[in-house]
């Protein structure tokens, strides 16, 4: 695979620059040092870029008065089709540790994790290499994530740190309050790391966000844009007909007309029923449409489901063989649907309604081509497109 980072206007400005920790030093200068009021103050408007776009200071609130609590790096994307944390593990690995430094400096903190994902092992060396650059390596313990989707999930994470099977179980309580070993927990991913990093030391600096383009294809192309862009300019010359799944393996279906219309935001794209998610933009493969695609998918997050509970066991599965089924002309879309209120908020974390959720918008967005399915036909058949060239 040949990973494409574009330069952008923040995060990924100045790749030319080495990531090496002296010449990072020289183009962002030195980690500022703040007390916690001002720390969250001064990151009211971050919001996290895992895919909730949960307010960052709200979990620095969270903690309180707590000193030392346990700071986590989640650089394991367990959606394979996100490519954005091991683009900033190649190009800025050391924008995610400075975030990382600011805010353990701020709560005393003594104890910091990273989680890396083992099946992307230049994504392991990079990020291992750069904890090694830093004043004090020995605070970072680096830690492999399995190779499931599941496996970023944030029990998931707090799982394998306390040595247990990298798999999500029930949680009572935020992290903040009781993660790793029952201690107040800090938990973001990498890219949200890295925006606290570049919110302290460039206050002024527009807000962007990362993006994965063509995710599943052998060259898939990160990029970074503002928040508010037009959906229209990110996408350029791709045909308006053709079919998006916005937001990874637990995104939404929609068509790049209605999606053109759109800015790039967390909050707007959330109220048009189509989230931003995890940041990343696919379309279907050559011979695949977008009911196939969505068979396919759903089969792999059945397959990668932690197993530990009925709709995660039973349900996802079954789910899949009646998707399959519908694909292949021998089901019925009734039986589909009989699954989005058997396993919705029914599971012990949120894998299922992540799988309802892309499956549900294929039904709602496409109905045609669900029908087409349905009688042995296909309504994209005649209109197939390459979408590694319409976005590159």
């Amino acid at each position: 695979m040949t990973l494409r980072i574009h330069a952008g206007p923040q995060l990924l400005a100045g790749l030319r620059e080495s990531s090496s920790y002296p010449a990072h030093r020289d183009y962002f200068g030195e980690v500022p040092v703040a007390d916690r009021d001002t720390l969250i103050q001064s990151l009211e408007s971050v919001r996290g870029r895992g895919g909730a776009a949960f307010p960052f200071a709200t979990k620095l609130r969270a903690l309180g008065a707590s000193n030392r609590p346990v700071v986590v790096v989640n650089w394991a994307e367990g959606e394979p089709a996100s490519h954005k944390d091991a683009a900033l593990a190649r190009v800025r690995p050391h924008l995610v540790l400075d975030g990382v430094q600011i805010v353990a400096r701020a709560y005393r903190a003594r104890e910091v994790h990273i989680v890396v994902p083992k099946e992307r092992p230049a994504v392991v060396d990079a990020v291992t290499a750069a904890a090694q650059q830093r004043r004090h390596p020995k605070r970072f313990k680096v830690h492999l994530a399995d190779d499931r989707f599941v496996a970023g999930q944030a029990r998931a994470v707090l799982e394998l740190m306390a040595g247990r099977p990298n798999l999500p179980v029930t949680a009572w309580q935020p992290e903040a309050y009781s993660g790793h070993r029952g201690r107040p927990t800090l938990l973001s991913n990498a890219e949200t790391w890295a925006h606290v990093a570049l919110r302290m030391m460039r206050p002024d600096s527009p807000a962007t966000t990362l993006l994965t383009m063509g995710g599943e294809s052998a060259a898939p192309d990160v990029r970074e844009v503002e928040i508010g862009t037009s959906w229209s300019k990110v996408l350029g010359s791709w045909s308006p007909d053709a079919p998006i799944l916005v937001g990874g393996y637990h995104g939404t279906w929609t068509s790049v007309r209605r999606l053109g219309k759109l800015p790039v935001d967390h909050d707007t794209m959330r109220m048009a029923g189509v989230p931003l998610g995890a940041g990343v933009l696919l379309a279907p493969a050559p011979g695949e449409c977008p009911m196939t695609m969505t068979a396919r998918l759903a089969r792999y997050l059945a397959d990668h489901s932690a197993g530990r509970c009925g709709p995660c066991f039973n349900g996802l599965p079954a789910m899949a063989a009646a998707v399959s089924d519908l694909a292949h002309g021998r089901g019925e879309q009734a039986r589909v649907e009989h699954f989005f209120d058997v396993l919705e908020r029914r599971g012990a974390c949120a894998h299922p309604d992540g799988t309802v959720r892309l499956v549900r918008s294929l039904v709602t967005a496409f109905p045609a081509e669900v029908a087409a399915h349905r009688a042995g036909g296909c309504s994209f058949a005649e209109r197939r497109h390459d979408p590694g060239e319409s976005v590159a």
